[in-house]
């Protein structure tokens, strides 16, 4: 039977990647996730951080804004999933250098888990610049490094949206009136673009 892959999760105390290590544990993999120092005190996360040390999670002490703390964890794994959220998607090109120099990473997968940036054609700003072309440039540095990838797209999780009617900064649905993003004036033959793919 072939050796079971080690995995590395960046952003895996977050919204989506408490499921990626929970998944990637349950499967069998030395599993090993990329906490902060602060991470490890917050009582916010201690209930998570027990599970997980429950499981047999491997916790590798260091931050994506620290280049060599950054090598020391890629350098103990095959596989490296970052389900970074969006304030640090940009930054995932300290990923890419990291895994470059390591140079032992067998598969990347850098945080996606949205739409297919590459196939979209509808996207309206804020999320176009915010979003889209973020992950766009990261998917065009992770190709020209030749790191061999996989993109994840989930075609966007709506429990995300959905709690406040995709509206920038609320926490709750608005009630009393809904930013509709772009023009408001849906065009059928980008609809229908977007459709076939």
């Amino acid at each position: 039977m072939a050796s079971k892959s080690k995995i590395l999760s960046i952003g895996g105390t977050g919204y989506i990647g408490k499921f990626i290590v929970e998944a990637s544990v349950k499967a069998g993999h030395p599993t090993f996730v990329l906490v902060r120092e602060s991470t490890l005190s917050a009582p916010s996360k201690s209930q998570l951080l027990d599970h997980f040390k429950n499981l047999g999670v491997n916790f590798v002490v260091g931050d994506v804004l620290n280049h060599e703390s950054l090598v020391n964890a890629i350098k103990q794994v095959d596989v490296v999933i970052s389900t970074v959220g969006h304030a640090l998607l940009a930054d995932q090109v300290k990923i890419i250098a990291a895994i470059k120099e390591a140079g032992n990473v067998k598969r990347f997968f850098p945080s996606e888990f949205g739409n297919d940036v590459d196939r979209a054609h509808g996207a309206v700003e804020p999320a176009k610049s915010a979003y889209y072309d973020v992950k766009a440039r990261i998917r065009r540095a992770v190709e020209a490094e030749g790191i061999p990838y996989t993109y994840v797209e989930s075609y966007c999780f709506d429990g995300y949206f959905l709690p406040n009617l995709l509206q920038p900064g609320a926490a709750a649905p608005p009630r009393d009136k809904v930013v509709i993003l772009g023009d408001g004036n849906p065009r059928e033959e980008q609809l229908l673009k977007n459709i076939q793919g």
